[in-house]
């Protein structure tokens, strides 16, 4: 799991069938450590609300599809909570 800020909304004009209705979010991880390089940015799928701004946690790989409850969508990250 990561910890990032999400930084922008994606729009995309064209998906797959299978993510349809879901928003996706550009979040940037949060570096692991003080004075470590930052993180390239992630295209994640939004499963909880998040907006601009928001502290989320993210999970990737094949979590992320779990997460959605289906294990054969093309999806890498996914944003399973906001931090208070």
């Amino acid at each position: 799991m990561l910890i990032g800020s999400v930084v922008g909304n994606v729009t995309a004009t064209r998906k797959t069938a299978a993510l349809q209705g879901y928003k996706f979010l550009l979040v940037q991880p949060r570096a692991p450590a003080e004075g470590g390089a930052p993180s390239a940015l992630l295209v994640a799928v939004d499963l909880m609300g998040a907006g601009v701004g928001e502290v989320v946690i993210l999970t990737t790989g094949r979590a992320a599809r779990i997460a959605m409850g289906r294990d054969d969508l093309p999806v890498d990250a996914a944003v399973i909570g906001i931090v208070d």
